[in-house]
């Protein structure tokens, strides 16, 4: 597959980096727009994958994603998920071998589980979450080996959440702060965003960028 480039100092041309971004539930690829726009200005190479996350099962989706994943070679490619798009991507990096190397910014995803999506389901409201439902429930256990992931998780209270469900500690509105934990993540932060601010805020765009590029969210 061929690659953008872009210019670098002294007029030298370098291979601007992929990374395929990832929406949540609810929503489709135009949610991303504004995420992509500030990333590619950062020098990488944006794609948006849109997925069916009602009605379509994650693991057709996190097969159609690892054939594009494919296609790139051998990488580095990026990924940046929000919500459920976080646990789709590494979910596909757990199971699909020899993908391209490249590091993982999730937004706002409970890794760890949603109890949001768990209470739904015990009031019998698991068609909100469609097919995506037992993934959001159930979470991961770990981040791929090898692979730095890093999380940005909100914790301004304003979302469908709180009328569904009392949180424990800080929260994002619809997904807790603790919820978005697991064992191997690289670094972990804290913003006063909310769960749908997460994809249109300028610093999360900005602290994405950077741990894409060095592993860390501070410059």
């Amino acid at each position: 597959m061929n690659r953008p480039y872009d210019f670098q100092a002294r007029g030298k041309l370098r291979m601007a980096e992929p990374v395929v971004l990832l929406h949540g539930v609810w929503m489709r690829s135009p949610a991303l727009l504004m995420l992509s726009s500030r990333l590619k200005a950062r020098g990488f190479a944006p794609i948006r994958f849109d997925y069916a996350s009602l009605f379509r099962t994650p693991s057709k989706s996190m097969e159609k994603l690892a054939m594009k994943l494919y296609g790139f070679g051998n990488g580095p490619v990026h990924l940046v998920g929000h919500s459920l798009g976080g646990l789709m991507a590494i979910e596909t990096l757990n199971r699909y071998q020899k993908l391209p190397t490249g590091r993982v910014v999730c937004l706002g995803s409970p890794l760890a589980g949603s109890s949001t999506a768990r209470v739904l389901h015990e009031k019998h409201l698991g068609f909100m979450t469609g097919k995506s439902g037992p993934l959001l429930r159930g979470g991961l256990m770990h981040v791929p080996d090898g692979r730095e992931v890093g999380v940005i998780a909100g914790a301004k209270g304003r979302g469908l959440g709180q009328i569904i469900r009392k949180f424990d500690g800080l929260h994002d509105g619809t997904v807790a702060v603790w919820e978005t934990r697991i064992p191997g993540l690289r670094e972990h932060h804290v913003l006063p965003t909310s769960h749908t601010g997460l994809v249109f805020s300028k610093e999360v765009a900005e602290l994405t960028a950077n741990f894409l590029q060095n592993g860390r969210f501070e410059r």
